[in-house]
């Protein structure tokens, strides 16, 4: 399917009071999530966020094949999502078969039928809080138009979370992004003593921390902590 302008208007117009107004978040979440399966014609879409262990989990999904990027990607620690998470910037992988970047995920995903991702951060504070993602059974070129329409979908999601999170009312939503961005800064100071000390890139000192948080059956971001408390102390 070839995204036209006209296709992404109708789709935007669509969802357009999800900007205004009292936003039930879970369903906003869930109708940008089928919006954004509908207008890719694609075999799943979703929207990931971030937990206090900086772990995408799934919010809201179009169909349960999402259920296998969540679970392949906490699984092998790496993957598009992640990736898109991390660096913030849009990630495209048209063939995973002859993707290199992530050669334990890629071939997992192979196996139940995860060929192509495109996955876009979504930004809250100069940083990312999580992920909205397509994903198809085919290898498929990507091409700038949808590269475009899926930063659309994701600038609203940003819009609602912020929305949300700026508002007076509480909620289990509030409080996970909240727990979330506190504990990232913590794991984010964690990450740079460990890089620092150990010669280590970032990605190599977050999976020490993650490693001996599995192995102690501890949050990671409670291994964290102490790391800076030890360190700083």
């Amino acid at each position: 399917m070839t995204l036209s302008p006209q296709d992404l208007h109708r789709a935007l117009n669509e969802l357009g009071d999800l900007r205004f107004g009292e936003i039930d978040v879970d369903e906003a979440m869930h109708r940008i999530v089928r919006t954004t399966h509908t207008i890719f014609d694609v075999d799943g879409a979703g929207l990931m966020l971030t937990d206090e262990d900086q772990v995408l989990r799934n919010a809201a999904v179009s169909d349960d094949r999402l259920a296998h990027l969540e679970r392949l990607q906490i699984e092998h620690g790496e993957g598009p999502c992640i990736s898109a998470f991390d660096d913030k910037n849009l990630v495209c992988a048209e063939d995973l078969a002859a993707e290199k970047r992530w050669p334990s995920f890629c071939p997992a995903a192979l196996e139940v039928g995860v060929k192509a991702v495109l996955a876009s951060p979504i930004p809250f504070n100069q940083a990312a809080i999580g992920v909205v993602a397509v994903l198809s059974e085919d290898s498929r070129p990507w091409t700038p138009e949808a590269e475009l329409a899926l930063m659309a979908f994701t600038d609203l999601a940003a819009v609602m979370i912020a929305s949300v999170m700026h508002g007076q009312q509480q909620s289990g939503l509030v409080t996970q992004l909240q727990g979330a961005l506190d504990s990232r800064a913590v794991i984010e100071q964690a990450k740079g003593i460990l890089a620092g000390r150990d010669r280590l890139t970032m990605r190599q000192a977050y999976e020490q921390l993650r490693a001996q948080a599995r192995a102690e059956r501890r949050r990671l971001q409670e291994v964290s902590a102490d790391l800076v408390r030890q360190t700083t102390g």
